[in-house]
Parts: structure tokens; C-alpha cells; sequence
């Protein structure tokens, strides 16, 4: 099997260190019910927050429950076997990776996003991405610039931001991942 020989490989690369914890997983589009109920199936832990959304068709409308986070399904991984196990889901397609460190998700907010989609007296959760405006003073908080400030001036639809950073009374154009800066871009430096 494919799966087999991609463990191997992880395996033998050791990137499985200090990564137990809820973790991201990318499944097939559609696939998330079946995946979370695969994995749960084979004993690992897993998460699918559900919204419940109004689907509108030419002669009705119908309340239906969708994955908040389509094509993504928490695990929490608790020892390497989990970890491995959870690839083997045929629905799963891999890990959300940044660069080289996995997508990583607190307990705090596995509880958070449960208490938002269990709680029936809590309705239309929705979700979004929120990028920088052009013209944002952020600070990078990751990688080999870690600590510059730049400004953002192109944002594209990889979620990869474009910033000016001044040093040397130059400008430098650097094409920097969203998940550089604190809080996801969210953090602006206040001047």
C-alpha cells in the first residue's frame, strides 16, 4: 500500500517529535463525516465541528449540518501509532503542514470551537479567514526575520502576503507565508 510506504518515510526523517496534541488533518473534499467516523472506528480521538446552515433549492429550504472546516478533521494524537494510524484512513489525504512544523491546535481551542458547535442554543457559527490590509504594520514572528517589522503591500490568493521591510534605508520585497506573523497576521504594530 502507498500509505505504508509514507510512514516509512516519516519514520526514518523522525518529524514525529513532540507532536502529541490535536493536530489538522486534509481529507477528500466531502469526506469529513466519513474520515471522523473512520478514525474514531480505529480508536483515535477525533474532532468535526459541524455548523447548521439554511441550503436553499428552487421549491424549499432545508436546515443541513456542514463541516465548519470543509476538507479538515481535528485528531488528537497521543502516541506515534495514532499518528500513523490516521494516515491510513483511506479519506485522508495528509497533514496541514507549515513548512516544515505540523498544524498544531491547542486543547483550549478543540474546547472553544466544541462548546461553539455543541451548544444548540448557539446558532449561525460561521467561519472566515481574516488576512492583513495593505497598508498593516506587522511584525514577523517565525523563521530567519523573526522580529522585523514590515508593512504589507500585495496580498494574493495563496494566502501569501507581500511586505516592504526597511532596513539599511532600502526596501526589501519579500514574499512571506501568512502563518510568519503573530496571531496569523492578525497582530498589528501600533506606532
Amino acid at each position: 500500500m502507498e500509505w505504508r510506504s509514507h510512514i516509512q518515510s516519516i519514520k526514518k526523517t523522525g518529524k514525529m517529535k513532540n507532536n502529541i496534541g490535536w493536530h489538522v488533518l486534509h481529507v477528500k473534499f466531502n469526506n469529513e463525516k466519513k474520515a471522523h467516523n473512520d478514525l474514531k472506528r480505529l480508536g483515535v480521538e477525533s474532532f468535526l465541528p459541524m455548523g447548521l446552515t439554511i441550503r436553499q433549492w428552487s421549491d424549499r429550504k432545508k436546515k443541513i449540518y456542514t463541516p465548519l472546516f470543509p476538507s479538515y478533521v481535528f485528531v488528537n494524537i497521543k502516541s506515534k501509532l495514532d499518528f500513523h494510524t490516521a494516515l491510513s484512513v483511506d479519506s485522508v489525504r495528509s497533514y496541514i503542514r507549515f513548512g516544515d512544523e505540523y498544524g498544531r491546535v491547542s486543547e483550549k481551542e478543540i474546547k472553544q470551537m466544541k462548546i461553539l458547535t455543541e451548544d444548540k442554543e448557539i446558532t449561525e457559527v460561521e467561519t472566515n479567514v481574516k488576512l492583513p490590509k495593505i497598508g498593516d504594520k506587522l511584525k514577523i514572528e517565525k523563521g530567519k526575520l523573526s522580529g522585523v517589522e514590515c508593512e504589507v503591500y500585495r496580498i494574493n490568493e495563496n494566502h501569501k502576503i507581500n511586505v516592504w521591510i526597511n532596513s539599511l534605508h532600502q526596501n526589501i520585497s519579500a514574499t512571506v507565508p501568512l502563518h510568519y506573523f503573530q496571531g496569523g497576521g492578525a497582530g498589528l504594530i501600533q506606532h
